[in-house]
């Protein structure tokens, strides 16, 4: 095969790793693209391309993420991975793991870890790269490694929730949600809610929040219950759809613009967190991005045409 082809035909398995690294479409893809790059402008040819490629998008990803560090630091709000749609890598072995992966709550998870132990992580746990490989991608030895690994495993299961693993049930849960949420039922969206349910929202300062973090079920089914029905009326949309391998929707205004995302993180037969992205800056890869700001703006001149 050709460069390009060799490329081409690992630009999957690189952007997944990037992203998962990074918890930003964009930065990935710039890593995918420096990458190419570095490879295009080799003088000789790898015996292996794909652990070329991956220990440069690897050694990429963690210089970005430890600049990034900085201005995540200095986030308004909380700060949540940039929303991903489809995983462009795809191993049926390994299907459950790279769907819980790239999980908000998991990439969520990772940000407690420093550049080098998220690395080593990802690349083992998640992709089930050889220790030689992971060492020869992040720099360090084997051992270094081994001792990388044991710290960044135990603080993810210290804090990492296990996801139902019946896609169909989560569907189901899903589907009952979004209907309960068109029709305003808050009763209804009670039901599904966990007791300590979460509602917190992503606008990075740059958008108006559907509220701030909102606790227990029957708050967070009232805020739901309440706004949802209000933007309908000025004819906001969605689309249920996988967010980050968890049931989600995407929102859109009037002309289609994507105004927000939300994802559902579902846990023994209910919702145990509910995530929105609306900031701007974070939704460009889905399509044209909608004013936050003017819908808001409409949804309150609703409310007070209904009082």
């Amino acid at each position: 095969m050709s460069k390009v082809e060799e490329f081409e035909e690992l630009r999957p398995l690189l952007f997944s790793i990037a992203y998962r690294i990074l918890g930003s479409v964009g930065e990935a893809e710039d890593a995918v693209q420096e990458t190419w790059l570095r490879f295009d402008g080799s003088s000789t040819r790898p015996a292996s391309a794909k652990a070329f490629l991956s220990a440069a998008v690897t050694r990429i990803s963690i210089d970005v993420l430890r600049s990034a560090r900085v201005r995540r630091e200095e986030y308004v709000g909380p700060w949540f991975p940039e929303p991903l749609l489809s995983d462009p890598y795809q191993d049926p072995a390994r299907a459950v793991e790279l769907a819980d992966s790239v999980s908000m709550a998991a990439l969520l998870l990772l940000e407690r870890l420093s550049p080098l132990e998220r690395a080593v992580f990802v690349l083992r746990e998640v992709f089930a790269f050889e220790f030689g490989e992971v060492a020869a991608a992040v720099g360090r030895s084997e051992a270094a490694c081994r001792q990388l690994l044991v710290r960044a495993r135990r603080h993810m299961e210290a804090g990492r929730p296990r996801f139902e693993a019946d896609r169909q049930e989560r569907h189901e849960l899903a589907t009952r949600f979004f209907d309960a949420l068109k029709s305003g039922d808050v009763d209804g969206l009670r039901d599904l809610l966990a007791a300590d349910v979460q509602l917190v929202g992503d606008g990075g300062g740059k958008a108006p929040q559907l509220a701030k973090a909102v606790m227990g079920a029957q708050n967070v089914a009232r805020v739901l219950g309440t706004v949802f029905p209000l933007m309908s009326r000025i004819d906001v949309t969605f689309e249920p759809h996988e967010v980050n391998g968890q049931p989600g929707a995407i929102f859109r205004d009037r002309g289609g613009k994507v105004l927000h995302t939300l994802a559902l993180d579902v846990l023994d037969g209910q919702i145990q967190t509910i995530r929105t992205v609306i900031n701007p800056d974070k939704l460009g890869h889905l399509g044209p991005v909608a004013d936050a700001w003017a819908v808001d703006r409409e949804v309150k001149q609703a409310r007070r045409r209904m009082n």
